[in-house]
């Protein structure tokens, strides 16, 4: 089954790290999407570069910015394959974002 792994985070929130703390970071996103498992992955630009859409009486509505005011914002995704829940948690455990206080929501993807 498909699951996919939503990246919320605070929006700076891995602008403390020294550089070596970063690269350590990248190197264990890269291991994650080199998984077999991990079918497709992506980071999202800056939440300020969002636009929302929306459609209300016919007209369509076009506004800068996400759609909620948060505090957390979707940074990013994986989209993984695995046997079952618990091993969907597992991978999402593996996302080091979730050691600096963000959080992974796993969430089942409708089969078409």
């Amino acid at each position: 089954m498909r699951y996919a792994l939503l990246v919320y985070a605070e929006p700076g929130i891995g602008e403390g790290l020294s550089e070596a703390e970063r690269e350590e970071v990248y190197a264990e996103f890269a291991a994650l999407v080199d998984d077999p498992r991990c079918v497709a992955d992506a980071q999202l630009q800056p939440v300020e570069a969002a636009t929302s859409v929306r459609v209300a009486g016919g007209r369509t509505l076009i506004t800068d910015g996400p759609f909620a005011d948060t505090k957390e914002v979707l940074g990013g995704f994986c989209l993984v394959e695995a046997a079952d829940l618990d091993e969907a948690l597992e991978l999402a455990s593996r996302i080091p974002a979730t050691r600096f206080g963000c959080t992974v929501e796993v969430r089942p993807v409708v089969q078409r």
